[in-house]
């Protein structure tokens, strides 16, 4: 079994993984008859983009209990805490092994592709062969950042492994695979399209490729690179942000013109392909009073970190009440989380004790509130629920099927601002470019300045921290939220902080929050200077303590090797501290 899960990751196509996920051409014919011809060669190239090599939802790895939003501080799941936000996840636990073993399956079939594509060269136009070989390269690119970022010294190979090979790799240093990660990227740059023609299949674009090296780029800090391919990106002049963010994230906005890489999903493809959200990935999103479980919610950390519409942060701005705590406040806020008292889903959401029945839209009538702890004691322990993405057809038989947005321009434009912030080259560019986000948030023109508070600031310091505000309101719930604490070397503040919510007895809820009339915050947390609420000067008496997430900087920011994977090969060495 050891055996077989090793050659699965390192690709030994002979033997495959046993899964009905892991699809390949090669189950219905061998090697020596395949990449022949454009036909195979394109569904070969189909398969790098499978779900599971690219996890947003838990449900894309299998085996996996949680996504990647659900391991930072945006995000609270009632009293309990997963293994990475308990500081108990180590080199057994299934999230480890499945990130890995995906990513090693799609690096190995780009890689299966690419020592076999020149059978099919003579078959194929010179502008053909040079674009599906770019579009391997970028897939090996993007999966060796995964790895790399989460890993560290990656298990680096760029062509088929016999057996004996693969049971005596190392790690490479991941400076040194960084700078061939780099070099997939700039071929893919030079040999995919801007844009693709009507009948042609359209998997990446050179915009795609200047952005993910951004990307990787930025998470190494090396921040001329991601400045250069940013502002690259930039100047194809190829995407604009969607004039409204709200409906950007909704199943019926397909390839905005924000998008820069996007995997489509449908529900009416086969489940195999895990292309709709479906199960667990609907109903705990979803309040109780529509069917849900709403066991995930956005965290309090996250709602108080939206700032208020003069620009300020809620302990500062005089706009915020926190009687009325979404007055006022960045329009992000109620695009991303249900409002009190307003329609959500077809009816009135309220998660106030005294609200037993809520309007329905739909029925005309009142009905139970099972999202107030007088109707249901599992409603939202913390009062608040995710709005972001989802939409009545959610509800109508729990799939969606909304784009799965890897990259989108507003992450383009706020990565060009911050590696130029951390070069210190800071210009009129940079202000623009986190306008552009700041304003479109507003509905209105970077230029209308009266009408959404433009950041003003030029020094680094100040800079940097409107910067880390503004990517957490825009990307709230895009899975970025982890990898910008990890970097940022916050996690080790934010997530040894607990997570928080409402008093958990209606009679305190009542005596303690009603009555005295402090509903819904019986206070205002101080915001530090990284931009993070701190509880810790609220009445503890007048909140509830959730749980308590733990982080150690000593050995947290890298992920450990799978245990099966070291046990099989001496010659990998595991992570410090695990």
């Amino acid at each position: 079994m050891k055996l077989r899960y090793l050659v699965s990751i390192l690709g030994i196509s002979a033997l495959t993984s046993c899964t009905k996920l892991d699809l390949h051409p090669l189950s219905e014919a061998s090697n020596e008859t395949w990449y022949t011809n454009k036909a195979q060669i394109e569904m070969s190239l189909n398969t790098l983009f499978l779900h599971q090599f690219w996890p947003v939802v838990k449900t894309e790895i299998p085996t996996a209990t949680a996504a990647f939003d659900e391991l930072a501080d945006d995000w609270t799941n009632r009293t309990t805490l997963l293994s990475f936000t308990s500081g108990t996840f180590n080199s057994q636990t299934a999230m480890v092994g499945g990130i890995w073993s995906y990513s090693y399956k799609a690096i190995s079939r780009a890689n299966t592709i690419l020592a076999n594509i020149d059978r099919a060269k003579a078959n194929l136009s010179d502008q053909d062969y040079r674009k599906y070989v770019a579009t391997a390269r970028f897939v090996r690119a993007c999966q060796y950042s995964r790895i790399i970022t989460l890993f560290g010294d990656p298990v680096y190979f760029n062509e088929e492994l016999e057996l004996e090979e693969a049971f005596k790799m190392g790690r490479t240093a991941r400076t040194v695979a960084l700078q061939k990660v780099y070099e997939d990227f700039d071929y893919a740059i030079q040999n995919l399209p801007v844009d693709f023609s009507g009948s042609e299949v359209q998997r990446v674009s050179k915009g795609a490729a200047y952005a993910m090296k951004a990307r990787i780029a930025l998470y190494m800090e090396d921040w001329q690179t991601a400045k250069t391919a940013a502002d690259e990106c930039i100047k194809l002049q190829k995407y604009r942000l969607y004039p409204s963010y709200s409906e950007l994230f909704l199943s019926k906005t397909k390839n905005a013109v924000e998008s820069v890489f996007i995997i489509p999903r449908s529900v009416e493809l086969s489940a195999d392909f895990n292309a709709a959200l479906r199960g667990g990935n609907i109903t705990a999103y979803l309040p109780r009073t529509v069917g849900g479980t709403s066991t995930g919610n956005p965290s309090w950390d996250l709602f108080c970190s939206y700032l208020c519409t003069d620009g300020k942060p809620i302990d500062e701005s005089p706009l915020y009440n926190p009687r009325k705590p979404f007055l006022n406040r960045d329009p992000r806020c109620t695009a991303t989380i249900a409002e009190f008292d307003k329609p959500h889903l077809g009816f009135t959401y309220s998660p106030h004790p005294d609200s037993s029945r809520v309007w329905s839209y739909a029925s005309g009538i009142y009905i139970a509130n099972k999202d107030s702890k007088a109707g249901d004691q599992y409603a939202s322990y913390n009062g608040l629920v995710l709005k972001k993405g989802i939409d009545g057809d959610w509800t109508d038989d729990l799939q969606a099927a909304p784009d799965k947005i890897l990259m989108r321009y507003a992450d383009v434009l706020l990565m060009y601002a911050e590696a130029k912030i951390e070069l210190n080259d800071i210009d009129a560019s940079v202000l623009d470019a986190i306008n552009q986000v700041r304003a479109r948030a507003y509905g209105v023109a970077v230029g209308q300045t009266s009408s959404y508070p433009a950041v003003t600031v030029t020094g680094q310091v100040a800079l940097r921290k409107q910067l880390r505000m503004e990517r957490r309101m825009e990307m709230a719930f895009e899975g970025l939220r982890y990898f910008d604490i990890r970097r940022w070397k916050l996690a080790e503040k934010v997530m040894n902080r607990p997570n928080y919510g409402l008093l958990a007895a209606n009679n305190d809820l009542r005596t303690k929050l009603v009555v005295p009339g402090l509903w819904f915050f019986p206070g205002t947390p101080d915001i530090d200077d990284d931009g993070t609420p701190n509880f810790a000067t609220m009445n503890q008496s007048l909140i509830r303590k959730l749980s308590t997430r733990v982080f150690d900087k000593n050995k947290h920011y890298l992920w450990p090797i799978p245990a099966s994977d070291i046990l099989i090969n001496p010659n990998l060495k595991q992570n410090p501290n695990y």
